[in-house]
């Protein structure tokens, strides 16, 4: 069964949306039990979107929006979720970038058993970190992310960081085709190249809207990409504008320069001086508009560039006692048998391709940690497209590139360009088993997933 957006609407009548506090925050459909923490019912349903004009396309979101309904949190605090699962189809949530408990981790077999349809299931957790993240199915996931389920979660730092204004830009290409029905979200000769692309780019489900923000103020831009397949070449000509976080942590502000390459999974936070009123400007993806970013009158005194983000409380790993494990990212597609029953086996990890439908392959990790101890992780990539390795429970530090110059950050995700070998240093202090994958969803689901163990 299908619902419309106003259906849905419609049934949430006389359910309590409560706003608290200057940030804004929502409590969708929840009910919050203290002024410091946030609850949400989020609910995953089917309903028709007016993606391009004049037709309807069959989205599956949360919320009822897609992508989904922006879920925010202070950090440190208790996140409560309850999950409602109205589709025709079993599902999860996964928290994109959180450290958290692996029994909250989203992933079918691993950490729970998928939501069946009519069920809910509820996530309870507590964020460490503060930044921009994002929560999406783990299950049948080029369908269902393809379809609309993605969302971005906000953590909030503990202290004010000195940003009056902020807008959170999802980044989706959708494949759909002129009057927006769906289009394969999967093609195997594409899935075993850079992954099957889209046609369609929106911001918060938008085509090319028109983003207005307060003249001589600087906005804190959340870019979250929630993408399948796309990697962004963010930039933004003619703008003073500078990079304060990565992926949810933050770094030493600098410019933006030419342009960032922003992978599928990966979220930039970016500071804007925003000009005089009437001024636009354009955010594109490589020469490519994405938004229209245009300065609206403000009543507040300019505002100056504000301090660095306070860093999350991610362990340091020592590289001296660090053991070195490597990673090798294969093309196997030359290998794949067309005759093979069950999906296709394109790429692997060391040799071994991760079978999507096997329940089973969880219990068989890549590698084996020991909790507590430090790790370099030596990731090379043997082909000719860029994967995003994305890694769950924990957070790394990326420290060395062969391919660019690598200024230490922290992050859950590296785009691992073509030929390159890149190094990645974290302490293992959150025991389970956790999926290390490429966040190119064809990819992930053609072999380059595997797990890693932390006991």
């Amino acid at each position: 069964m299908s619902f419309t957006r106003r259906q849905i609407l419609a049934g949430l009548a006389g359910l309590t949306v409560v706003g608290l506090g200057a940030g804004g925050a929502r409590y969708w459909l929840g009910r919050p039990f203290d002024r410091k923490t946030h609850d949400y019912e989020l609910i995953a349903a089917p309903f028709d979107m007016e993606l391009v004009p004049g037709h309807k396309t069959p989205v599956w979101g949360f919320g009822p929006q897609a992508p989904g309904t922006e879920i925010r949190c202070r950090q440190g605090d208790l996140l409560r979720v309850r999950f409602i699962n109205k589709l025709p189809e079993q599902t999860t949530i996964h928290w994109h970038g959180m450290r958290i408990p692996l029994e909250m981790d989203g992933v079918p077999y691993v950490s729970q058993l998928p939501v069946l349809p009519g069920e809910y299931f509820d996530y309870q957790f507590v964020p460490p970190d503060a930044g921009s993240y994002w929560y999406h199915p783990h299950l049948a996931s080029s369908k269902q992310l393809g379809r609309g389920l993605v969302g971005p979660l906000i953590i909030d730092e503990r202290e004010p960081t000195g940003f009056a204004h902020e807008r959170t830009l999802s980044l989706k290409t959708w494949n759909v085709d002129e009057e927006g029905a769906f289009t394969p979200f999967s093609i195997p000769r594409e899935a075993a190249r850079a992954g099957t692309r889209g046609r369609l780019s929106t911001i918060n489900g938008v085509p090319r809207p028109v983003i207005e923000l307060p003249a001589g103020q600087v906005v804190r831009l959340r870019l979250i990409n929630v993408d399948s397949t796309m990697t962004y070449r963010i930039n933004l000509p003619g703008a003073e504008s500078r990079i304060y976080a990565l992926d949810g942590n933050p770094i030493e502000p600098r410019d933006l320069g030419k342009e960032y390459w922003l992978g599928a999974g990966m979220r930039l936070d970016l500071a804007l001086k925003v000009p005089a009123e009437g001024t636009e400007l354009s955010l594109r993806n490589g020469p490519l508009r994405l938004a229209t970013i245009k300065s609206v009158a403000s009543t507040d005194a300019p505002a100056e560039w504000p301090p660095a983000l306070p860093a999350n409380p991610v362990a340091e790993p020592d590289l001296a006692k660090a053991e070195t494990i490597k990673f090798n990212f294969e093309w196997a597609a030359a290998l794949a048998d067309p005759n093979q029953a069950g999906p296709a086996q394109y790429w692997q990890i060391n040799g071994q391709a991760w079978d999507i439908n096997d329940k089973t392959c969880a219990d068989r990790p890549i590698a084996t940690l020991k909790l507590g101890n430090h790790y370099i992780f030596e990731l090379r990539n043997m082909a000719q497209y860029l994967h995003p390795v994305h890694l769950h429970g924990m957070s790394f530090k990326v420290i060395s590139s062969d391919r660019k110059k690598i200024i230490p950050y922290f992050t859950d995700t590296y785009l691992l360009g073509k030929n390159e070998t890149a190094r990645i240093a974290f302490v293992a202090d959150n025991p389970g088993v956790w999926m290390f994958h490429c966040h190119v969803i064809d990819h992930m689901e053609t072999g380059l997933m595997a797990a890693i163990k932390v006991a």
